[in-house]
């Protein structure tokens, strides 16, 4: 990725750490948006190269990663970059199979955790019409601002146009696309949204790049300073996709690839107390959900995401490096059984 301008303004409360600060790099002053539209825009043209289609709808335009067309392994990494805001390095890499159960995996890491992560990565964005449901990530949330997340970090940003990942199973319809743009503050000619389901191989791809964000999203809930985390990486096995047509198959493998099965190291600049405090709550065994694979749980509450206890969602195994005392931590374990309960039944 080179020299990354940074991008966006936002406030840190770690020590030693001004608020409100803008970050930059050479004196450089970028936009995530404006960044990820340059990405965009490159693929868009081309699509075809990736196995993907292009297309413009009242002014939008959709990149379609694996919902009308196969899409693939290079799909999936340009949309887990563009959730991170281009902001993160994101590989597929080679595992043990015997202990994941596949032998390949995604691995991701990025200097700027915390923008790259919640800043635009995190799907906490239903986009919901009468005709239409998805999950939405990427930076277009910069623009709309309206999370408890965003707010209580002050990540925003106020842009002409936007660039947004959804999760479903069919394009965005009109409604969709004028509510994001509407949310956003931006015309329909300013919407960049690349989209592709759980059950695609790009879908499962972008999901599985999250170990890292679910590690940063669950210290949040559990009142850590997450502006003094300084790099992170993460690591977790790629599922074999669901069946097309099986959402709670697709959503069900990619959860239990970061339940089971992700790794996350993060490096701060913190007390040695307050990791102490968290380490064992952060991985995803602390959940009373946690066990079996996510397609039962899901189940057991009638399909109702928003009632899974949401401090499930986290890695299998987390490490924190302290750059402040030279001391680490860990917490947490894989579940070898449980993913292979899950990806090969």
């Amino acid at each position: 990725m080179g020299k990354v301008p940074i991008v966006g303004r936002f406030r840190t409360t770690g020590r030693d750490r001004p608020l409100d600060s803008q970050l930059h790099f050479n004196d450089d002053f970028v936009m995530i948006n404006q960044q990820c539209a340059k990405q965009f825009d490159e693929l868009f043209a081309s699509p075809e190269y990736l196995g993907c289609a292009s297309s413009i709808q009242s002014g939008a335009k959709i990149f379609d990663a694996g919902v009308e067309c196969p899409g693939g392994l290079g799909a999936g990494l340009f949309l887990a970059r563009l959730c991170m805001g281009d902001l993160a390095n994101i590989e597929i890499s080679p595992l043990n199979s015997s202990r994941y159960s596949v032998n390949q995996g995604v691995f991701v890491r990025s200097d700027q955790p915390l923008m790259s992560c919640l800043g635009c990565q995190y799907a906490g964005w239903p986009v919901k019409t009468d005709d239409f449901f998805a999950m939405g990530s990427g930076p277009m949330r910069l623009a709309r601002g309206r999370e408890d997340v965003l707010q209580s970090l002050k990540l925003s940003e106020r842009v002409s146009g936007v660039v947004g990942v959804l999760e479903s199973e069919v394009l965005p319809t009109e409604s969709a696309l004028e509510k994001i743009a509407k949310d956003c503050g931006v015309g329909k000619d300013g919407l960049r949204i690349a989209i592709a389901p759980a059950t695609s191989i790009a879908g499962s791809v972008q999901v599985v790049a999250r170990s890292i964000e679910t590690a940063l999203h669950k210290l949040h809930e559990l009142h850590f300073d997450v502006g003094t985390i300084v790099s992170a990486t993460g690591s977790a096995p790629l599922p074999p996709p669901a069946k097309r047509g099986d959402v709670v198959g697709g959503i069900g493998r990619t959860n239990d690839a970061i339940l089971y099965g992700a790794t996350v190291t993060l490096w701060v600049d913190h007390e040695d107390d307050a990791i102490d405090d968290v380490i064992e709550r952060v991985p995803s065994c602390s959940s009373p959900d946690h066990g079996q694979p996510f397609a039962k749980v899901f189940k057991q509450y009638n399909y109702d995401f928003y009632q899974v206890d949401p401090l499930l969602f986290s890695p299998a195994r987390v490490t924190i490096h302290n750059l402040r005392t030279g001391k680490s931590f860990s917490g947490g374990q894989l579940s070898s059984e449980l993913l292979a309960e899950s990806f090969l039944s």
